[in-house]
């Protein structure tokens, strides 16, 4: 849900005052980060999004959310998991809440909340 928070796009937040002061704080942090992009394409193309920035968010979670989540899980315990086990889990073996593989759980940043 971070993916969703930073993106504009968190449905659960029930605390109005909470989420209009979360709201204004990711617009001046992504109006700093746009304030200090080089490329000036870039920050042309970004221009038509302010003072929200979506795009520019959008487009910053997919290039940072790997790393955001390794952030978030590298505390994690050997047997910490991010799921609980079912008898229907077949997937990849959960842990320190990444795959055995080493990739990290972000497979339902696209899903919309609704729907997970």
């Amino acid at each position: 849900d971070i993916g969703d928070i930073i993106r504009g796009k968190d449905l659960y937040i029930r605390n109005k005052q909470e989420k209009d002061r979360l709201e204004k704080n990711l617009k001046k942090i992504f109006a700093k980060i746009h304030e200090n992009l080089n490329d000036i394409e870039a920050k042309t193309y970004y221009n038509s999004d302010a003072p929200d920035f979506y795009q520019l968010r959008e487009d910053w979670w997919a290039l940072n959310r790997v790393q955001v989540w390794k952030a978030i899980t590298c505390k994690a315990e050997r047997d910490d998991k991010y799921f609980r086990e079912s008898s229907s889990n077949k997937g990849c073996t959960y842990e320190k809440c990444h795959c055995i593989g080493g990739d990290v759980l972000t497979n339902f940043d696209y899903v919309p909340q609704y729907l997970r």
